[in-house]
């Protein structure tokens, strides 16, 4: 109920705002017109033209939260990001990309936490799962889900070579109990560890990290974020339920093919994006060709063009 009622204020609280910007504008262009003085004329329009781009940027808002409108499009997200084949090359895209996501969920008032992280073994990160709480995380975030291909100089070539990268990013709604998913005890394989990462004298002497194998589908799960066993287990399950209700939905719509080749590689053919650092910087989503030539800001969490091209480009073709 909380998180259906946080959803309809992140849409009807700009629009109150709107409004109010609007007659705030109206009031203040009536008052400009019986202005005389000239400083008080500047401090007015000063001040208008700072409502208006106010105004400009909740109508850009309203317009995006207008594109979400699909089943769990208004709940919280989990976000998982899988270096491919190449090593360090690939590990240390997967912490850059790592990196871009936090900073958007920064900017965008979601909350970033870390379930569980695998470092590479000289640089980087093997993988990364995170939980996105936020009204319409997951609506933003799934216009994400695919490879992403980087090509850049590699830091880590003496020869400062170009390099190609590749890194799977796939994101999934947090699903509730009102969502049937059947999940048997029998098709599970529980495996538990040491955490790896820091948090603790009990996190890091216990084995209270888990790791869940969902036999029919392949698909496997693991939390270290709490300090006990049980805890990590649960929140396993929960990503778990999600993960295979996503998988589920893909096998339907026969779509799988969009974000993985069929036997699902992160290689050449199979990215949804491009980020191009060298010779030139661009970055180019391939399915919407939306383009952005400062990589870096980019990089930085700047995602939302596209984003809403995805999200556009999908009603259109609906």
């Amino acid at each position: 109920m909380i998180a259906e009622t946080n959803a309809i204020k992140s849409v009807t609280d700009p629009f109150d705002r709107l409004a109010s910007l609007l007659e705030d504008c109206s009031v203040m262009v009536e008052l400009l017109e019986m202005e005389e003085d000239e400083e008080q004329i500047r401090q007015g329009e000063k001040e208008l033209s700072s409502n208006m781009k106010q105004m400009e940027k909740l109508f850009n808002e309203m317009e995006l939260k207008s594109l979400l409108g699909e089943k769990f499009d208004a709940n919280n997200a989990y976000l998982s990001i899988n270096a491919g084949a190449g090593g360090t090359e690939s590990c240390d895209w997967a912490s850059i990309l790592y990196r871009m996501y936090q900073r958007f969920c920064e900017r965008n008032g979601f909350t970033f936490s870390i379930l569980d992280i695998q470092d590479g073994e000289e640089a980087g990160i093997k993988s990364v799962t995170a939980h996105v709480e936020g009204p319409y995380a997951y609506g933003m975030l799934k216009a994400e889900r695919g490879v992403h291909r980087l090509v850049r100089i590699s830091p880590f070539d003496s020869a400062s070579r170009r390099h190609t990268s590749f890194t799977a990013v796939d994101v999934v709604a947090e699903i509730d109990d009102t969502v049937e998913v059947e999940i048997l005890d029998a098709d599970l394989r529980v495996d538990t560890y040491r955490a790896s990462g820091s948090g603790g004298q009990h996190v890091n002497t216990t084995d209270s990290a888990v790791r869940v194998t969902h036999a029919p589908t392949g698909i496997v799960v693991q939390c270290q974020s709490e300090r006990s066993q049980h805890a990590n287990r649960d929140k396993v399950m929960k990503i778990l339920a999600a993960k295979i209700y996503e998988w589920e939905m893909d096998q339907k719509r026969k779509e799988i093919e969009k974000f993985y080749d069929p036997k699902g590689a992160i290689a050449w053919g199979s990215q949804i994006r491009s980020y191009v650092l060298q010779p030139y910087t661009m970055v180019k989503d391939h399915r919407t060709n939306e383009e952005v030539g400062n990589a870096q800001g980019v990089l930085d969490g700047e995602i939302l063009p596209f984003i809403e091209a995805y999200l556009k480009d999908k009603r259109k073709n609906a």
